[in-house]
């Protein structure tokens, strides 16, 4: 039998106090915009669709601060390279089957996006990698303003169009469940979007298990310094984490693609929102990314559809700041990546 501490009852229980004022706010809240249980439902399905992007993002943060110790702002740079990649690729004169034209294009997309992972980490963070943390993190931040006014020279201002993966046209396949009007509407895309998060996982968790090279990168996650004494060589860890973080990120941008309309500057806020995924999950667990990415996807949407969908962009950093100040430890409560 599991006893628990007092101050631990008493935080399950402020948790507890907490859900449920928030719940009854949200009721109320679209009690006056006639909202019905099918439009919450709605809402939480479209939320968990967001979240899976969010959650691919946060796993990108993790793996690089839990290798490097440095918070990677070019994250979402990463993502809108992806899409912009994959785009171009799928826009080109091949002369190619529609499927397969897009399936080479998201190859392409992923592999291009990770060799410039691999380049932006040898050519700014290495030169740097004995510079004090923050000093790595504000050269995050430069690349991050360097890719960006890149895509803006190469792609333009103009948002672009990428085909949903099951018409492989501009129109998705819908499905709807209940009564016209009244139900519930699923879009195929988002069925490849939490198939693409599934598959991530588990081809994650197979690397970090059962490769040599996985166990050496949770190890170097776990104690650089000890890992270093063992053999195993921080800055090949630290140039296999924003590979992976870089592919991370274009697989999450090309799947977000349909769904959206890629644009040069769209890394910004999807860059932040995983950011703040990452910081509820406790910045150094995957679970805890996951479950980061998915919980900020529910609460924005449904907060945007019960009181304005320009308030969205406000509800992430007011979960940042109530996280950094009631549990800036994460949900993930310090498990780290050798939890794996």
């Amino acid at each position: 039998m599991i006893r628990m501490t007092r101050g631990q009852s008493k935080r399950i229980a402020w948790i507890a106090a907490a859900v449920i004022i928030v719940v009854a706010v949200t009721i109320l809240l679209g009690s006056r915009r006639n909202l019905q249980p099918q439009h919450y439902v709605q809402l939480v399905i479209d939320g968990v669709r967001g979240g899976s992007i969010y959650a691919l993002m946060a796993l990108g943060f993790v793996v690089v601060y839990s290798v490097t110790g440095i918070i990677n702002f070019a994250q979402g740079e990463f993502v809108m390279l992806g899409a912009m990649i994959c785009l171009s690729v799928y826009g080109l004169a091949l002369p190619l089957p529609p499927g397969l034209k897009l399936t080479v294009s998201i190859i392409v997309g992923v592999l291009l996006t990770t060799l410039i992972g691999i380049v932006v980490e040898r050519a700014a963070i290495y030169p740097a990698r004995r510079s004090p943390t923050v000093t790595l993190i504000i050269i995050t931040i430069g690349a991050t303003i360097t890719l960006r006014a890149g895509a803006l020279l190469i792609w333009g201002a103009d948002p672009y169009a990428l085909p949903a993966f099951s018409t492989l046209a501009l129109e998705d396949r819908v499905f709807r469940f209940g009564d016209p009007g009244r139900g519930i509407t699923l879009q195929a895309q988002s069925l490849w979007i939490w198939g693409t998060l599934i598959v991530v996982l588990v081809l994650l968790y197979l690397f970090m298990e059962r490769t040599m090279m996985g166990k050496a990168l949770r190890a170097c996650a776990v104690n650089r310094r000890a890992a270093q004494l063992m053999g195993i060589s921080p800055s090949r860890m630290s140039l296999l984490s924003f590979a992976i973080a870089a592919a991370l990120g274009a697989i999450g941008g090309i799947v977000l693609g349909p769904v959206t309309r890629p644009i040069y500057d769209m890394g910004l806020m999807l860059g932040l929102r995983g950011f703040v995924a990452a910081i509820m999950g406790g910045l150094v667990s995957i679970p805890g990314a996951v479950a980061g990415g998915l919980i900020l996807g529910v609460v924005e949407n449904v907060a945007a559809g019960v009181t304005d969908p320009t308030f969205k962009s406000v509800v992430s950093f007011i979960i940042l700041i109530v996280i950094l100040l009631v549990r800036p430890q994460g949900i993930g409560g310090g498990a780290g990546m050798e939890e794996v």
